[in-house]
């Protein structure tokens, strides 16, 4: 897949339209950046977001049988139940405002029952234990790239422009950490988490098992080995919508850690995926914080997120809204009549 940067033809006169508009020099803040940025990646004055979807990737993870989560593995086949219907946060915040919701079989240890939003396209029952031996094999990790991206390949020509990803899956968020240590050089410590709310005790013995996984293996320098090496059938998944995404010219709505981590490896196998990525928020996790730090992300919303799901996501979708509104609906100087500074 191959990213270009985002176009700058009109970064002169979308700032120029920004600025002529009825407020103070820079009165709107981020709102009027995300405008800049909407406009940039469209490569138009007037953009417009069409069809906004979010696919949720569901997986589970051989990590999961080292004591590494509070819930069993069996939770991942239950919350994709409840997404499909409609009661997990993301369903509710998904129908408030009007965002398409799919959830895809990327690597569920389980049978999962046929249903319309869902999207069947299981690599594996679920990954090896990463701790004795790869997560995945190359031509696993490899056919999870393909199938992310011809799924948002898929979305575009139905006509969606602005698109975002959820996740869910026992044991993510050791996959997440370890690739966010390898590959951001953030300390393990500081990328682990308490995930599905491990007590201390519990949370000391998750950092005790990814450092002995850390130990086990001879840590590779690609972004494509590691993924292979700690990743997940939905991270990659993840990873393989993020690039096609940016190829395309989407605009990617980028949710909280597990997210970031999968967008991290992305970006290192492309930077430009980047200029296509607007973070919806800062989760409570300190994993996330280092690694917005790290890819000098400015997210819209602090609401102290942990969840996943895309929550984040639907939560931020207004404000992209209100940006797009902004730059095409409010008066200019001229258009009101208003004096301009002199």
């Amino acid at each position: 897949m191959k990213v270009h940067a985002v176009s700058a033809n009109f970064q002169a006169e979308l700032q120029a339209k920004i600025d002529q508009k009825t407020k103070l020099l820079g009165a709107l803040g981020q709102i009027e950046a995300l405008a800049l940025k909407i406009g940039l990646i469209q490569n138009n004055l007037t953009p417009h977001l069409f069809r906004p979807t979010i696919l949720i990737f569901a997986g589970d993870h051989g990590i999961a049988e080292s004591g590494v989560s509070a819930y069993p593995q069996t939770v991942t086949a239950q919350m994709v139940a409840n997404f499909l219907a409609g009661g997990a946060a993301i369903s509710v915040f998904a129908r408030q405002h009007q965002l398409a919701l799919f959830v895809v079989d990327a690597g569920v240890n389980a049978d999962l029952s046929p249903h319309p939003n869902l999207l069947a396209k299981k690599i594996a029952k679920g990954t090896a234990n990463f701790l004795y031996h790869p997560a995945m094999s190359l031509d696993d990790c490899t056919a999870s790239l393909k199938t992310g991206a011809e799924l948002v390949a898929q979305q575009h020509r139905a006509g969606c422009n602005c698109i975002g990803f959820g996740e869910t899956g026992i044991g993510n968020t050791s996959s997440a950490a370890l690739l966010v240590h390898c590959l951001a050089d953030i300390p393990l410590d500081a990328c682990v988490e308490r995930g599905t709310g491990l007590n201390d005790e519990q949370l000391r013995h998750k950092l005790a098992i990814l450092q002995q996984a850390l130990n086990a293996h001879t840590i590779p320098s690609s972004p494509l080995d590691t993924l292979v090496l700690f990743g997940g059938c939905e991270i990659a998944m993840l990873v393989g919508a993020y690039l096609k995404a940016a190829e395309l010219r989407m605009l990617i709505m980028v949710d909280g850690f597990i997210f970031s981590a999968a967008l991290l490896v992305a970006y290192k196998i492309n930077p430009q995926v980047l200029s296509y990525s607007v973070f919806s928020h800062t989760s409570s996790e300190r994993g996330h914080q280092a690694l917005l730090g790290f890819l000098n992300a400015k997210p819209l919303l602090n609401l102290e997120l942990r969840l996943g799901e895309a929550s984040g996501i639907a939560l931020a979708y207004p404000l992209i809204q209100s940006a797009v509104l902004f730059l095409n609906e409010m008066a200019s100087f001229a258009d009101a009549g208003v004096d301009q500074k002199l």
